[in-house]
């Protein structure tokens, strides 16, 4: 495997041509594949998210790889995003002793480690349930839902909630229809509510948690509860319903989504049938798709979860939040790479002050410092994206993807803390349609007008 042919596979590797690598690499024959090249195969069916097609791949090598850091890296990633983390953790400590310090590396180890022992509470759970379930065949039909518990002051009436959310009273026929449409029984609490009131938005909307989610540390917040039926988009059988999130957004099929979140579908509450079967008694869940659908055990069961909603209030810490972000991006110490891409700029006169001046414009607008998918976010991406290029022309997609982080959102003092990659992928993806962007033998830049229309904002923050 000559030079000319593995940066032949680089370049395709840094404009996302993943595909062209895989079908290249097979054409030659498995013999004469050296180390580099099964790497860069397996490599290449990580990105196109083929993980068991890559620890195939990693496995050939597996003897040569012992002492290569990016072959247990790799090894990892592809673990990782299959659920098995305790061997990803494994993979990820190794190569963090073969070449410590590498960020990627150690964020990944610290999110196996945290993965792994929630994964092993879960299946504790389950087992302990399954288990329960076998010494107690007979379930408590007796039961009244929402014993001693009030709940005509339970939701929110506005005309929004009213028009999107609620619909009349399900009749018998219509439960049977969606049960059998969506393949579970729902619980009777859950029938129970819905006779009530059938969809809508709760006064409480939050949910404690013991462990972290995307939303909070301590809690997840709720939009709405879905209703029984097909007519409002969110029911559980309307066009925004729980099939369509399971279907078309990607989360488990494991049971019945319930309740949408302010996320817009980036994560939500669902019923868990797994350890009950689709008869049984589910638990409630939250998954969070922007931690590749990580689940956050909630209540053993819906009337439980319904009774431990409190108030948004509880957790209202907005104001301190805000204040100790807009001193953030007023005095927070630039990361070492914002840095020097900063002061590499002649164009703009005073740029790290007119970063600070759009950034705070953002925490006030928000309350809180972060990037969307808003005009202002949009013209941070911008920055950011120029800033890179400009002094570093060679760069690919997935090498910008790679280093987005490291210059504000894991900036340190001036930093957000996290971040979605879909963000930067949705933004780099649309300034592409728009022709701003353009791509040179894999390298990616701003045309040349849109430099200029850049500096122009700039010039005026």
């Amino acid at each position: 495997m000559d030079q000319t042919w593995l940066d032949q596979l680089t370049e395709w590797h840094e404009a996302d041509e993943h595909q062209r690598i895989v079908d290249t690499v097979l054409a030659v024959p498995e013999e004469e594949r050296n180390y580099e090249a099964i790497s860069r195969l397996a490599r290449a069916y990580n990105n196109l998210g083929l993980y068991e097609e890559a620890l195939e791949q990693f496995a050939k090598i597996a003897e040569a790889g012992q002492q290569d850091p990016l072959w247990h890296y790799r090894v990892g990633y592809a673990l990782y995003y299959l659920g098995r983390y305790e061997e990803a953790a494994k993979a990820f400590a190794t190569s963090d002793k073969l070449e410590p310090g590498d960020p990627d590396t150690q964020w990944l180890l610290q999110s196996s480690l945290r993965k792994a022992e929630k994964q092993r509470k879960h299946e504790q759970r389950i087992a302990a349930r399954r288990a329960a379930a076998l010494t107690n065949q007979v379930a408590d039909e007796d039961k009244v839902p929402f014993s001693g518990m009030s709940l005509s002051d339970f939701w929110e009436d506005s005309d929004y909630a009213r028009k999107e959310y609620v619909s009349d009273p399900p009749t018998d026929e219509l439960i049977a229809s969606i049960e059998e449409e969506l393949g579970y029984k729902l619980p009777a609490s859950y029938i129970a509510l819905m006779k009530q009131q059938n969809g809508g938005v709760p006064k409480n909307t939050c949910f404690p948690t013991e462990e972290a989610t995307s939303w909070a540390e301590d809690h997840i917040a709720i939009t709405s509860i879905m209703g029984i039926g097909r007519e409002k988009s969110y029911s559980l059988c309307g066009d925004t319903g729980s099939r369509f999130m399971i279907e078309d957004w990607g989360y488990p099929d494991i049971g019945v989504v319930i309740c949408d979140c302010p996320s817009a579908g980036h994560d939500v509450v669902m019923l868990d049938y797994r350890a009950c079967g689709p008869d049984g008694e589910p638990e409630v869940i939250h998954v969070d798709q922007e931690s590749d659908y990580e689940i956050t055990f909630l209540a053993d069961n819906f009337e439980a979860f319904i009774r431990g909603l409190v108030n948004e209030e509880e957790f209202d810490t907005s104001e301190e939040d805000k204040e100790a972000d807009l001193h953030r991006v007023a005095h927070g110490k630039f990361s070492p790479l914002l840095e020097e891409l900063c002061a590499r700029v002649t164009e703009v006169d005073q740029l790290p002050q007119k970063i600070r001046h759009i950034c705070t414009q953002i925490v006030e607008e928000k309350g809180h410092f972060s990037f969307h998918a808003d005009p202002l976010s949009y013209l941070m991406y911008d920055v950011q994206f120029w800033l890179y290029t400009k002094s570093y022309p060679d760069t690919g997609r997935q090498q910008y993807l790679d280093v987005y982080k490291d210059m504000i959102a894991f900036g340190g003092e001036f930093g957000q803390g996290g971040y979605a990659p879909a963000w930067i992928t949705d933004w780099l993806d649309q300034r592409k349609s728009e022709g701003r962007i353009v791509q040179d033998h894999g390298r990616l830049r701003f045309t040349d007008q849109a430099v200029t229309e850049l500096i122009q904002q700039l010039e005026k923050a």
